[in-house]
């Protein structure tokens, strides 16, 4: 099986290491440093020990990779169109593209029962391209629960979670899936086969839609946003709404907010994913993770007014960070 890692940071380099380790044929899209790093060292998993290195195939052109069995995207949404406009090299009739993001993507009313299947998100994907480019039979929908960062370029250290919850749009595991799977598996991932991985991804949104764009604003951590009662409430609030959408387009939620902040109590002083992006001048996930739950509330008639004050707060921020001279992310 021929697996090209999109994305070569913390989630796609631990994913493309084990993957090698386990002896999968494995090509990876990088530049700059981490490009320079994966060719002389291969991609490095940090353990107790040390680091340790596993020779692939790096090139900052797909071109040059050719057709992939299974490509793996680990990079943010903000990334997605530019790095969707260079697959065409590495996808073939029957390549499967798993996606290993975060939020909404523009695929997730495909295949979802009940009166809103087929419906289109314009936040993940305003022009349809991403639909043309990366086609939803072909996709392999991926919730990541995990922890993992790049200490140094081609490196990463993932101190706790092993888990992925991996399905189908839409219809059962076809024999290609079965594979991937099983290859996750041998690569020492805990591989869950979800046969409704919309609302695996809806519940993971629910926690994340609140706590990364917060943490952003205030540059706190997730036990002081916890800790602030006012600001608890308001994150508790927006969930609340995000679990009445949830139950309209078949996305049921069955826990309480409280309950879910709870588990995120138990994590510490995290520094969320989007806090750390702020920090580092990065263009931040605001669509994929709050304004796609914005436009399902406009398009389901659910009246969402706290999520509608965060959305807003959030994208403003965002926009004057830019309007700063912010630099963009990059994919690997």
């Amino acid at each position: 099986m021929k697996i090209c890692i999109y994305g070569a940071g913390a989630v796609g380099i631990l994913l493309g290491a084990r993957l090698a380790r386990q002896g999968a044929e494995v090509s990876v899209v990088a530049r700059g440093e981490t490009l320079a790093a994966i060719q002389q060292k291969g991609l490095g998993l940090q353990t107790a020990a040390g680091i340790e290195y596993y020779p692939v195939t790096v090139s900052a052109d797909p071109a040059t990779l050719g057709v992939q069995d299974l490509i793996i995207i680990a990079v943010k949404q903000p990334a997605l169109d530019a790095v969707s406009r260079a697959l065409a090299p590495l996808m073939g009739s029957g390549t499967r593209v798993l996606l290993a993001m975060n939020g909404v993507p523009w695929w997730f009313f495909d295949g979802l029962p009940g009166q809103y299947q087929g419906l289109t998100l314009e936040r993940v994907d305003p022009d349809g391209q991403l639909r043309q480019r990366i086609p939803t039979a072909q996709v392999l929908g991926c919730v990541v629960h995990l922890a993992c960062s790049t200490p140094q370029p081609g490196v990463s250290f993932n101190p706790f979670g092993n888990r992925l919850i991996i399905g189908r749009p839409a219809g059962p595991a076809e024999h290609m899936d079965n594979l991937i799977r099983e290859r996750l598996q041998a690569a020492g991932f805990e591989v869950e086969w979800s046969s409704g991985i919309q609302q695996d991804i809806w519940f993971k949104l629910w926690g994340n839609m609140t706590m990364n764009p917060v943490s952003a604003l205030t540059r706190a951590t997730s036990d002081k946003v916890l800790d602030d009662e006012l600001v608890n409430a308001f994150c508790s609030n927006a969930m609340q709404e995000a679990a009445a959408i949830g139950a309209v387009i078949g996305c049921p939620i069955d826990q309480t907010p409280q309950a879910r902040n709870a588990v995120t109590r138990k994590l510490g002083a995290m520094r969320t994913s989007m806090l750390q992006d702020a920090d580092a001048g990065k263009t931040l996930e605001v669509d994929a993770l709050i304004g796609v739950v914005h436009e399902i509330g406009i398009r389901t008639g659910i009246a969402t007014p706290n999520i509608s004050a965060l959305y807003g707060l959030i994208r403003l921020y965002a926009a004057s960070a830019a309007g700063a001279g912010v630099r963009p992310s990059a994919a690997g």
